[in-house]
């Protein structure tokens, strides 16, 4: 999966500017290139992990097939941990068809790296920043 640099800086901002709780969204595209982060609400405003909004979650994907777009990954930030997923991430990770981004701020050092995740099980990982 591409990301082009405008929506890694997008999330990062939207990181920046939560922390510490932790941030998350939706990486729309096609053909494997993201081109929008759909900034999302963590309704459990915490530092240790998130949940989306699940009416957000509809206007996201309404929004993404309104403009030709898919869902290509959920990213979510890790304001003190590093990019990789939490146990409870690899067993939330209930999508095949996508990829599970993290965005690592951890000490200042921006990391943001994604996973497609199957079964609970890390298949592969790809580096973006």
């Amino acid at each position: 999966m591409i990301i082009i640099d405008a929506v890694k800086q997008s999330i990062i901002r939207q990181a920046q500017a939560e922390a510490p709780i932790e941030s998350c969204g939706y990486l729309l595209g096609k053909d494997n290139v993201v081109t929008e982060n759909y900034a999302m609400t963590n309704i459990d405003h915490s530092e240790e992990h998130f949940s989306f909004d699940p009416r957000e979650q509809f206007a996201a994907l309404k929004y993404a097939r309104q403009h030709g777009l898919r869902i290509l990954a959920n990213w979510h930030s890790h304001p003190a941990s590093p990019s990789r997923p939490s146990e409870e991430d690899k067993r939330l990770a209930n999508d095949p068809n996508i990829r599970y981004a993290i965005l690592s701020l951890m000490n200042g050092d921006i990391r943001l790296n994604s996973f497609k995740i199957i079964n609970h099980e890390i298949i592969d990982k790809e580096i973006h920043i």
